[in-house]
């Protein structure tokens, strides 16, 4: 059983660093959840566990205090240390993600095709993540479009995020593809204004 209620998707910020010299993960975060982001994803692929844990115990309560969800890509046990959730692709172990996070820890996984999605379900997923178009940010991930979103979608009963190349025009045509919410990277991390960007989100994914 899901441990998330859907609606608690609809507006995912993933973080990153790089866009704007000066801006990282923590200043995406927090701008994006005084914005009204129903969701955060730390994505720091480059930073050791050393700096990546503490910058995840201060995002988990930051999000706490504002009753959004937080997980962080991949790194399953800082995750479950920062007690925080966790979001995993197909090249990890989505049955020990499960076996390491607290059994009331949200856990996410990506998936491309209708199989993936049954199989992740069933590995104890509790939402699942969509490339629907091709994107730098998530260059080794395959778009399926929103044909093969909708295919996901049909085959789970799990809520679907909606990922790569989303911004305020499209992001539409994927609530109305089936998913539960809209996932972005650029569309608020590399934006002049991230808390205006993440309010104009906020009122298109409100307005489904």
């Amino acid at each position: 059983m899901t441990r998330i209620e859907p609606h608690r998707l609809s507006l995912y910020v993933v973080t990153s660093s790089g866009f704007v010299s000066g801006r990282g993960h923590r200043e995406v975060a927090l701008a994006a959840i005084e914005g009204g982001a129903t969701a955060i994803q730390l994505r720091a692929p480059e930073l050791m566990d050393s700096s990546l844990l503490p910058l995840a115990q201060e995002l988990a309560e930051a999000c706490r205090a504002a009753d959004v969800l937080f997980v962080v890509n991949d790194r399953v046990e800082m995750a479950a240390e920062a007690g925080a959730g966790a979001h995993v692709g197909q090249s990890d172990d989505p049955a020990r993600a499960r076996e390491v996070l607290e059994p009331d820890s949200v856990l996410g996984i990506s998936v491309a095709t209708p199989e993936e999605a049954i199989a992740a379900e069933a590995a104890g997923a509790d939402y699942l993540g969509v490339t629907v178009w091709a994107t730098p940010t998530k260059a080794d991930a395959v778009p399926c479009g929103l044909d093969g979103l909708r295919a996901v979608v049909d085959a789970t009963s799990l809520p679907v995020v909606g990922i790569g190349g989303i911004n305020p025009g499209n992001a539409g045509e994927v609530l109305e593809a089936g998913a539960a919410g809209v996932a972005v990277i650029s569309a608020v991390g590399a934006g002049p204004d991230m808390v205006g960007a993440t309010r104009r989100l906020r009122t298109i994914v409100g307005e489904r």
